[in-house]
């Protein structure tokens, strides 16, 4: 059976970071319950499969950081930075090819080997910020 910290590890680094798709039903129980910081709840693999697809349309070098991670029992909670370039459209804003960084947390849950939830909170009011910002030129 998976320790969460090792399961929150490959779902940043792996699922995330990598796009690796042949890890999530690995480490993704079916009922997966996902809240991202977007707002979006999605629920198994194939819902969080398409919110992943969503942000990687919008910014297709999304990296997560672990900055911290703690961990009890079935839960974690880390504490993220989040970076890549604004390609495509987010939170209603055009592709800007601009880099974007920002913070989140996000806490998990895991049951029998898997991971059962995760509740994200990103800092989108900075996200907002850089995304609203004119580009050269304009």
């Amino acid at each position: 059976m998976a320790d969460i910290t090792a399961l929150v590890h490959r779902f940043h680094l792996d699922a995330w970071n990598r796009w690796d798709d042949s890890v999530v039903d690995e480490i993704l129980a079916p009922d997966f319950v996902f809240r991202g910081s977007l707002g979006d709840e999605v629920h198994g693999p194939d819902g969080w499969r398409s919110y992943r697809d969503k942000i990687r349309s919008a910014v297709p070098d999304f990296t997560n950081t672990i900055v911290d991670l703690v961990a009890a029992g079935d839960r974690a909670a880390a504490r993220l930075n989040y970076t890549g370039h604004h390609q495509g459209t987010l939170l209603g804003v055009a592709g800007t090819g601009r880099p974007i960084g920002y913070s989140g947390a996000a806490f998990f849950t895991s049951a029998t080997g898997r991971l059962a939830a995760a509740w994200v909170l990103g800092d989108l009011d900075s996200l907002r910020h850089q995304l609203s910002q004119p580009t050269a030129g304009t």
